[in-house]
């Protein structure tokens, strides 16, 4: 669809919101998650090599080793919130990939702990910059019907790139079984920057995002971004489009520009979300599945291959998330954000149970199938109802003015949130076992349940500009 001098002055951003995402979009979006991939596969990788390490860690010395990537990434969305907003999406995602790819590589080399732990702690900035850019970008282009879809290729990535960490973990494992305390862990935490690097080149030739450019007065490189999404608009129209939203933003918010009394609420909504989506209890099986479970499967005792048994259970489980992500990503647009958060928490309160009770009242190979069960359905609700609608509300309820920095708050929360529990799970395992905080994730999936209810709206098939409003009138 072209548009005509005649059309209205915000037709441009209506253009852009009602188009059929072409090959390109796809493509695009595939691109500006290819963090999230990394995000993925190096958040996981620490879980496939914990047994292997050189070096003796004490119970907080773990902890961090494991939710270090988290405390860095708190930084990296905090930094990166509000240099997206001043210097551009496209410039921070470049950045991000170049940062990723150091991480791997000090982590590959590393001669002692101290250093591994920087190392992570790296890794978690560019996971954190990712966490509050990529689903930002996407929300800016992505055309309303279709920005559920769109977005929750980001947590999709993140599945895969989870699954193909723990595939190469047990690829490097079974190959060089001989040398797992040496050579296998470095080759595992090293492969990460091979796309990272692939990402830094390509990641050179996206588009910056038509939205940011309108917002910073930047019409002709608006135009030419437009352009390469197919609209086929004069940079005129472009800035008549600009200041018809920002008259409309201003009225919205009571005539503040950017915190408004909704944005505020909009925030804390994104905010509370965030901290229910980690302390539920995601990336206890991702994080420390390797190593909770060998211990059920010491028979013999074979450590190192009841290690890297307990390694290929827990591909087994990120194969279910990448499934069941793809379900959220056909479902998002049709039955909505909020209908799949409820039944995603509710699904997650009971299948904790489950695995509780195969800890508590089963032994032998019966303990492992029914922990496995409760552990799979967990991840899959979790997967459709949760995880990539946290990321996707994220990027679509703020307005452009403010959406880097908004969304950067929001990724921070999800940060603190995830290094506070990953941190303290060795030593809680410790005082109460697995069984008891099992659940404690239960019941406080049934909370996040009563807030979903309570907070948050439905916005699918929404522009972000129709978005920014409901909170607003929420608001007053």
């Amino acid at each position: 669809m072209v548009a005509s001098q005649g059309q209205s002055a915000t037709g441009v951003l209506e253009n852009l919101d009602t188009r059929v995402p072409t090959s390109f979009y796809w493509s695009l979006t595939l691109l500006a998650t290819v963090g999230g991939f990394l995000f993925g596969y190096d958040t996981a990788n620490i879980g496939s090599v914990i047994n292997f390490l050189p070096w003796d860690l004490g119970a907080l010395a773990l902890g961090y080793l494991v939710a270090g990537a988290s405390i860095g990434a708190a930084v990296g969305a905090l930094a990166a919130g509000p240099m997206s907003d001043r210097f551009g999406r496209k410039s921070l995602l470049i950045v991000d990939a170049g940062i990723y790819a150091v991480g791997a590589l000090l982590s590959a080399f590393a001669w002692d702990a101290w250093v591994l732990l920087f190392a992570r702690t790296l890794i978690g900035l560019a996971i954190g910059a990712d966490s509050a850019i990529a689903t930002a970008y996407i929300s800016e282009y992505a055309p309303k019907a279709r920005r559920g879809a769109l977005g929750m290729l980001q947590q999709w990535m993140i599945t895969v790139g989870i699954l193909v960490s723990y595939l190469i973990a047990l690829v490097v494992l079974l190959s060089f079984a001989d040398q797992v305390g040496s050579l296998d862990w470095r080759l595992i935490l090293g492969i990460g920057a091979v796309p990272a690097v692939l990402a830094v080149v390509l990641r050179t030739r996206m588009p910056e995002s038509p939205r940011w450019l309108m917002r910073q007065g930047r019409y002709d490189d608006a135009h030419d971004a437009l352009g390469k999404l197919d609209i086929d608009v004069s940079a005129a129209q472009i800035e008549r489009s600009a200041h018809v939203v920002e008259e409309e933003e201003q009225k919205a918010g009571n005539g503040k520009r950017l915190w408004s009394r909704g944005v505020k609420r909009a925030l804390l909504v994104v905010c509370v979300f965030f901290v229910f989506q980690q302390i539920t209890g995601i990336n206890l099986p991702f994080y420390y599945g390797p190593k909770l479970l060998a211990p059920f499967l010491g028979g013999g005792g074979d450590e190192v291959n009841a290690a890297i048994a307990a390694v290929g259970i827990t591909a087994v489980m990120s194969v279910v998330n990448v499934i069941a992500t793809f379900f959220a990503f056909k479902f998002i647009d049709r039955i909505g954000r909020r209908k799949l958060a409820i039944g995603g928490y509710a699904a997650m309160a009971v299948s904790m149970l489950i695995g509780a009770a195969g800890v508590a009242f089963f032994d032998g190979v019966a303990r492992i199938v029914v922990i496995m069960i409760g552990l799979d359905l967990f991840i899959a609700a979790f997967a459709i109802g949760v995880g990539g609608t946290g990321w996707l509300i994220q990027g679509e309820y703020f307005p452009t003015a403010v959406r880097g920095r908004a969304a950067a708050f929001g990724a921070t929360a999800d940060w603190v949130a995830n290094f506070a529990l990953i941190l303290l799970v060795p030593t809680m395992l410790k005082g109460f076992g697995l069984a008891w905080l099992m659940v404690l994730f239960s019941v406080l999936s049934v909370l996040a349940l009563f807030f979903v209810l309570a907070f948050v709206p439905e916005t699918k098939e929404l522009s972000v500009e129709e978005i920014t409003e409901i909170f607003e009138r929420e608001a007053a």
